[in-house]
């Protein structure tokens, strides 16, 4: 009997091929996709942005500025004492600011009741702002319902 190849057989191979691919492997972390409202014309934010791609987050961006911004950072429960300069959304946590990547894999493993994660301002050396090795001392906030904040992660200076 020949080896014939019929159109069902085609399509079901394609079919479980496409499955394959979208589908995340055992012993393998799906790529968290995170959204990103920043300034356009911001360096220090697509530093950031650059270094959550090159550690596999799939990272979509927004524009906004002024106004829009901080009504979008306010409207997520980022209170204004603890913003910076871009937002991000991933799994239901907003990551305000230079958040290092280490610091939003934790949040996403130990998924805690919260708002999200934040790096108040634009602390020199923190991720997309400087050399690591010429950090200033910053933290990590956990970011609670109502605006309330605790320290997640302290980085001394370098």
């Amino acid at each position: 009997m020949p080896n014939i190849l019929t159109r069902r057989a085609v399509l079901t191979s394609a079919g479980a091929l496409a499955l394959a691919l979208v589908l995340p492997r055992p012993g393998r972390a799906a790529v968290p996709a995170i959204h990103v409202m920043k300034d356009p014309n911001c360096g220090c934010c697509a530093g950031w942005i650059e270094i959550l791609e090159a550690e596999g987050f799939d990272v979509t961006t927004e524009a906004a500025v002024g106004a829009q911004l901080a009504r979008y950072k306010l409207e997520n429960g980022i209170p204004a004492e603890l913003a910076s300069c871009h937002t991000g959304k991933v799994e239901g946590y907003v990551i305000e600011g230079h958040v290092p990547v280490a610091d939003i894999r934790r949040l996403l493993s130990e998924r805690p009741e919260a708002v999200g994660l934040a790096v108040p301002g634009m602390p020199y050396g923190s991720p997309g702002m400087g050399p690591e090795d010429q950090r200033e001392a910053f933290d990590v906030l956990l970011v609670r319902a109502g605006g309330e904040s605790e320290v997640f992660t302290r980085y001394d200076a370098a």
